[in-house]
């Protein structure tokens, strides 16, 4: 299987999407992205992939923003939920935390969630399959190509 970075830009470029590349320091944070790329923290897709109940699911929201693990349970009917651990991330993606992008099938093999909040801004910036790159796209190419299923999840972030 070829490499996110490189399944990614395949992909987008068969749909016609134009993007933009940036190679960085590596970087952990949604924080340490948003400055190497030159973005404000809103821009930043923040993609986490969440055990609810029984099965994994990736949620993107707004990199500004926190999850709302309360408003998935109840999306879901589910009684649980919990962060991946790193083996179960790299189990199910082959990446480590931070290095997922916001895409489900056909690039990740999960069932992709968006927050409202990333249409706030007219483009998404997200860690493209590394800790050193970075996509940046018009968010609205973003939910055309993605086709996430859309719903309230994030609350404001604690400061």
């Amino acid at each position: 299987m070829p490499p996110v970075l490189d399944s990614l830009r395949t992909f987008l470029r068969d749909n016609g999407i134009q993007f933009r590349e940036i190679r960085h320091e590596p970087t952990r944070t949604s924080e340490e992205s948003a400055r190497a790329r030159g973005e404000p923290l809103e821009v930043g897709g923040k993609a986490i992939v969440l055990k609810v109940d029984d099965s994994f699911k990736l949620f993107v929201l707004s990199a500004a923003r926190g999850i709302d693990s309360g408003a998935i349970r109840r999306r879901f009917g589910a009684k649980k939920s919990r962060f991946a651990t790193p083996e179960e991330l790299a189990s199910l993606t082959g990446l480590v935390p931070g290095a997922v992008p916001p895409f489900g099938r056909p690039i990740l093999d999960l069932e992709l969630y968006a927050d409202p909040s990333i249409r706030a801004n007219a483009r998404i910036a997200f860690n493209a399959g590394s800790l050193t790159d970075s996509m940046i796209m018009g968010v609205e190419d973003y939910i055309a190509v993605a086709a996430p299923n859309v719903f309230d999840f994030s609350r404001a972030a604690a400061p």
